[in-house]
């Protein structure tokens, strides 16, 4: 069965870094794109960040030069390295396939002085 665990959040200053990872399970990684996305208070869950199955990857306007994607097929992990964070990126992060929807609990990222 398809499963995926969020970790690496916790509280930052803004201008900080945090790196986050995922790590999945239950299907074939490397054939599979990736994907961040974020939910913070009020707003929609949004996609941050996707990642290809030849490291082609796309970002939110919001993100874009600040965060960068990454995979590690050997060790079936996606990461999501954060810098120059802003209180805006406070959010549950959440990891998945294409598509969404093969989500585990996220990790809070909270961004404040």
């Amino acid at each position: 069965q398809v499963h995926v665990e969020e970790s690496g959040g916790g509280l930052v200053q803004p201008g900080g870094s945090l790196r986050l990872s995922c790590a999945a399970s239950g299907f074939i990684f490397r054939f599979t794109t990736m994907e961040w996305y974020r939910q913070a208070p009020g707003k929609q869950r949004e996609l941050v960040a996707r990642i290809s199955t030849n490291n082609s990857t796309n970002y939110a306007d919001s993100v874009k030069g600040r965060f960068t994607i990454s995979r590690d097929n050997a060790k079936t992990t996606v990461y999501l390295q954060m810098n120059s964070l802003k209180s805006e990126d406070t959010a549950v992060y959440y990891c998945s396939l294409l598509g969404g929807g093969y989500w585990g609990q996220g990790t809070q990222v909270t961004v404040s002085s």
